[in-house]
């Protein structure tokens, strides 16, 4: 056989070789690949899901007229209505006028407190509003400058102790999603022209949200608009309310007024707000702090879900 047809059958042998093993390698590959696809972790609803409630009054349930636990109520049917093969176990562990300090010696002392976040599936926690109503409360005769200082000067104290609370709730459970409501003005709807109050609340709400920024699976929840507002969520509606309640304050804040406002009975210019003091949500109330939460809580859905 002459040289030239020696190469070429050499070379047809080769290219059937690796054309050969091209295909089994390809072959293998894919049966690889769809081999992994089909052993994909699926997720799928849980059962049964636990979710422990810890705070101050809007925890509670303060003002609720249905004495069914505030938001804590509303929420378990939210997600029972949404998620229909998932039943839900609330543990409510609001005690109303906690500060942030009081809500940790809690944590740190209650052995079925400390059981029940072991056992978390998902935990909320409203705190702050009685840290900074302590600030408030104190210099409320104070003029605008020395209350800002007080509450900038709190600011400090107020973040070391949301640490500690937030470091003794993550060791009892490392992993649930943790979701913390922001504080409101119950106030704002007779005050809107004092600004010294919502600058104050918000600039509380920003170091709540601040500390939690060095924690995993914790999601802020700001509720302080649609609770502060109340009915008047367009601007428009927000100016037409200032022109008034000028006439009224004349940009500050009496306190034979508040007085006044929170013995005033049946009736409250915010919808939200209980009529029962003036102060905390009522039923409406709670349940627009519990869409919000629910809207977080869909939105960072590990808590409802299990891998398999």
């Amino acid at each position: 056989m002459k040289k030239w047809k020696q190469l070429l059958l050499v070379g047809l042998i080769m290219v059937g070789i690796i054309g050969g093993g091209w295909y089994v390698y390809n072959h293998s590959t894919k049966t690889m690949t769809n081999n992994i696809k089909s052993v994909a972790p699926k997720y799928v609803e849980k059962k049964n899901v636990k979710l422990v409630a810890l705070g101050d009054s809007l925890t509670h349930g303060q003002g609720d007229e249905d004495n069914n636990g505030g938001y804590v109520g509303i929420i378990k049917n939210k997600i029972e209505h949404r998620y229909k093969r998932t039943n839900v176990t609330t543990v409510n562990y609001g005690v109303t006028g906690d500060r942030s300090d009081q809500i940790l010696d809690r944590v740190n002392q209650q052995s079925q407190l400390q059981k029940d976040l072991q056992t978390a599936d998902v935990i909320t926690i409203t705190v702050g509003g009685n840290d900074l109503m302590q600030i408030l409360e104190k210099n409320v005769m104070d003029s605008e400058a020395q209350v800002t200082d007080s509450v900038h000067k709190g600011e400090k104290t107020y973040q070391q102790k949301l640490t500690k609370l937030f470091n003794a709730v993550r060791k009892e459970n490392p992993n649930a999603p943790i979701f913390v409501m922001s504080i409101y003005n119950p106030f704002y709807t007779y005050f809107p022209d004092v600004t010294i109050i919502n600058q104050s609340i918000s600039d509380w709400n920003q170091v709540t949200k601040d500390t939690m920024g060095n924690y995993r699976h914790m999601y802020f929840v700001d509720i302080n608009k649609v609770m502060s507002y109340g009915q008047y969520q367009t601007k428009s509606q927000r100016q037409e309310l200032l022109k008034e309640e000028k006439k009224a304050n004349q940009g500050k804040v009496s306190q034979k007024r508040v007085i006044e406002i929170m013995n005033h009975k049946d009736q409250n210019l915010n919808r939200y707000i209980s009529t029962e003091d003036n102060f905390h949500p009522n039923h409406a109330g709670y349940n627009q702090i519990a869409t919000y939460l629910f809207k977080s809580m869909e939105k960072h859905d590990s808590w409802e879900f299990t891998r398999r």
